[in-house]
């Protein structure tokens, strides 16, 4: 507020005072002299200009009439103006013939001086109210783009942490069900598989606070998560891998690889009657980072309806959906998913992401 009032003021004193020196220059430039009278009239003027521009704000403050003008207040707004332009003349015409700032030669009546003034300096007011207005739109306009930009990132931040919320819930439930199936048939590795449910959850909970992993502890996860699921498939599940080395510390959204994975889990390999192949691809082309989840399996058109995240808009569940929705609130354009029918018998998860100059915080 205090730099507000620091910022008004020396606005207002230096408007003022360059339109003083202005009439000064020009008065020298283009009579080559000046009177006894001249500098004294300058000086009322400038002063009785501050003081009624000043009064002007005040009942413009008081009345609320700052931007927006509405259609109820217009004519308050130009009665203000009006009554400000008015007293700004009528002060300086009588402080003129009051101080005899005057030359007795051409000197004219009180009224007659008013209406030379209303009508060559009313223009001043005019021109200060229209700044003070323009001022203000702007800087309304500012605080409403700040105000829309804090919402924007306010919304986004409370649906990334409602998308995470829906994630971890639906890994556990899956998990479960998962080490439910091994307690009467093998209870010691059901034992180890509470174990690696543990450390997915410890890690999981870890990560609940970051926006993004690197690629490398998204694998760890994904790794134990489907030690899990082969405890369950036993040889109907075969997992592959080819990763390069060189995008292990490439950042990724968490649990979002974990996902897909669960996603080609429960979608595809448990649709299959022997089973089939799971292949985790992480490659660098150019500058994108590519994560590709590939199973055995085949998309029914009206159950998956996955394409880019450009024009995508809606999904057959919501992983797929929590996916899509994740890429567009962190990336926008700049990042891409898409899920298809790559052959007869195999569905390929793609996410292109860009690629991170710095290495994410191990």
């Amino acid at each position: 507020m205090r730099r507000r009032n620091t910022l008004y003021w020396t606005c207002q004193l230096g408007g003022w005072l360059f339109w003083g020196l202005a009439l000064m220059f020009f008065a020298f430039i283009f009579n080559n002299k000046t009177n006894d009278v001249l500098y004294p009239r300058i000086a009322i003027t400038i002063f009785f200009g501050v003081l009624c521009t000043h009064l002007l704000r005040e009942m413009i403050v008081r009345l609320k009439l700052r931007p927006p003008i509405t259609a109820r207040n217009w004519w308050l707004h130009v009665l203000t103006i009006l009554g400000a332009i008015l007293l700004f003349n009528l002060a300086n015409s009588t402080a003129v013939e009051w101080l005899r700032l005057y030359e007795p030669a051409t000197k004219v009546s009180v009224n007659t001086r008013f209406i030379f003034n209303l009508i060559f300096d009313s223009p001043l007011i005019i021109v200060w109210a229209s700044i003070y207005y323009i001022w203000h739109y702007i800087d309304l306009g500012s605080v409403n783009e700040i105000q829309r930009v804090k919402l924007q990132s306010l919304v986004k931040e409370l649906e990334l942490k409602t998308i995470k919320s829906h994630i971890n819930p639906h890994f556990i439930f899956n998990a479960l069900n998962s080490i439910r199936a091994l307690v009467d048939e093998n209870p010691a590795r059901a034992r180890t598989a509470i174990t690696e449910l543990s450390n997915i959850l410890r890690s999981s909970m870890q990560m609940e606070k970051a926006e993004t992993i690197t690629l490398e502890k998204e694998l760890d996860i994904v790794k134990d998560y489907l030690a899990l699921e082969q405890i369950r498939f036993e040889d109907r599940l075969q997992v592959a891998y080819e990763i390069d080395e060189d995008t292990l510390d490439q950042a990724v959204p968490p649990m979002m690889l974990q996902t897909l994975v669960e996603n080609a889990i429960k979608h595809g390999i448990s649709k299959e009657k022997n089973g089939g192949l799971v292949r985790i691809i992480s490659d660098n082309r150019g500058n994108r980072h590519v994560l590709i989840v590939e199973n055995t399996g085949n998309i029914q058109q009206n159950v998956l309806p996955i394409k880019n995240t450009a024009n995508a808009t809606s999904s057959g569940g919501f992983g797929l959906d929590s996916t899509q929705h994740r890429l567009q609130l962190m990336y926008g354009e700049k990042a891409s998913f898409q899920i298809k029918n790559a052959d007869t018998n195999l569905v390929r998860a793609e996410i292109s992401l860009p690629v991170v100059a710095t290495p994410v915080p191990q």
